[in-house]
């Protein structure tokens, strides 16, 4: 029997997404299903949604139950294959909207705050508590599953579980299998999609094509990188950072260039405030997206059920891919998130890499990717050091461990002074209560 355990089940849209993947797949249509969550208005959501999906495209075949709160949590993971986790520590209300306001009153302005930056920091020291209790009750009743982990800031979550669990882990996120598709797509480059062969590896978010070729193995480059550098001369879009990192690094990364532009000290600065606008960088994107889907979501919930018609078609997600593949040993080539081990051999070993990885019935295999343009792993690496530092304090519990890896983030050190940040973080500490009340 197949067991899938959905942890954060009340992130319904995504719940429907990989669940629903894994109802349109023969080998995983008849899995016992456990929702798991804190939220039992939004755990009862996504059972509506999953039932109707179940009963429309697959038969009623999959069996749904549902496990609310700590107290369930154990008899939701017991003897599960498969334990996909899609948690939030402390949501939007209060601690996305701590992790935005805080910072500002210093003076420091960011875009999404899941990854990286300090609002990454904080969302990552509130999860990993977390997600020790996960991994603590998977070592007890299901040791032989699977952790598929989607929550953000996905290096510091998933090195931290790969480091200091015993629980078979592996990250994952949907920028590597759409990265080239739509690169191509913005540059009018359609007729290249089909036959093309690619290589993306490097780190959650800042993964790099590292090569793209056509169908007949020509380099697509030099044509990728004059058009780019067109389009960011012609006029405002929404790539303008990505497209600057082609013109000055001279590859493309997995990620939005809303997510880069605060990865970095180079495109938000309080001394040059004209950048926002010249590369159309979305301040406080992420809250405002929360903001829509809470106050749309009812409405959405409607149309998404469409009166009990709600149907469903297998995504991209990989989800569902690698439990078909663990379990039908038919081999599938994924991005995944692992721990590095010589895999990249210029970045550090115990660094959580995104690279290619091989999944068939014995596992996941991560695959040998060499040396990145030193470049690239320099840029990578100013993400790392403070991923680094965040998974060591939030393993030591250690304050001074948490000043360190804010003052090495790259767009909180360039805006901040120490004296700014260790303030700031103390004030975000204290704001975020109980959620961070193993740091004081």
């Amino acid at each position: 029997m197949i067991k899938i355990t959905f942890m954060g089940a009340g992130s319904t849209i995504f719940a429907r997404n990989v669940l629903g993947d894994c109802m349109c797949t023969p080998a995983l249509r008849d899995a016992v299903i456990a929702l798991y969550d804190i939220d039992p208005i939004r755990l009862s959501d996504s059972q509506l949604i999953l039932n109707a999906i179940n009963k429309n495209v697959n038969d009623g075949r999959a069996d749904i139950h549902t496990y609310l709160g700590p107290g369930n949590r154990k008899e939701a993971l017991s003897d599960a294959t498969f334990v996909v986790n899609a948690i939030q520590v402390g949501g939007y209300d209060p601690c996305t909207i701590t992790d935005f306001e805080i910072p500002e009153k210093y003076g420091l302005r960011q875009t999404i705050a899941d990854t990286l930056g300090i609002g990454g920091i904080m969302r990552g020291l509130r999860t990993i508590p977390v997600m020790e209790e996960f991994a603590k009750d998977m070592e007890e009743v299901c040791p032989n599953a699977w952790f598929l982990n989607y929550t953000n800031p996905m290096a510091i979550l998933t090195g931290y579980m790969q480091r200091y669990t015993s629980v078979k882990t592996v990250g994952l996120c949907h920028s590597v299998q759409v990265c080239s598709e739509n690169l191509l797509k913005e540059l009018g480059m359609e007729d290249q999609l089909e036959g093309r062969t690619e290589l993306i590896a490097g780190i959650n978010h800042m993964a790099w094509l590292l090569n793209i070729r056509d169908r007949c193995g020509e380099d697509l480059y030099p044509v990728i990188r004059q058009k780019s550098l067109e389009m960011n001369q012609a006029g405002v879009h929404k790539d303008m950072v990505r497209f600057e990192y082609i013109r000055n690094l001279g590859y493309y990364c997995t990620e939005s260039s809303e997510h880069n532009a605060e990865y970095n000290s180079l495109f938000i600065k309080s001394r040059y405030p004209q950048l926002i606008e010249e590369f159309n960088i979305p301040l406080n994107e992420y809250p405002r997206r929360c903001i829509n889907q809470i106050n749309g979501w009812e409405e959405e919930k409607k149309s998404i059920l469409n009166n009990g018609a709600v149907t469903h078609t297998r995504s991209l997600e990989y989800a569902s891919y690698i439990m078909e593949a663990i379990v039908t040993n038919q081999p599938y080539k994924i991005g995944g998130n692992v721990l590095n081990k010589g895999l990249i051999e210029n970045l550090p070993s115990d660094a959580c890499v995104e690279v290619p990885c091989l999944v068939d019935g014995s596992g996941i295999t991560p695959c040998h990717v060499g040396r990145l343009p030193v470049q690239l792993a320099a840029m990578n690496m100013t993400n790392i050091n403070p991923q680094l530092i965040t998974i060591e304090a939030a393993r030591t519990r250690s304050r001074q461990s948490i000043y360190q890896a804010a003052m090495l983030d790259p767009h909180t050190s360039a805006e901040l002074s120490i004296k700014d940040i260790r303030a700031m973080v103390d004030e975000l500490i204290e704001a975020h209560g109980d959620y961070m009340s193993m740091y004081r």
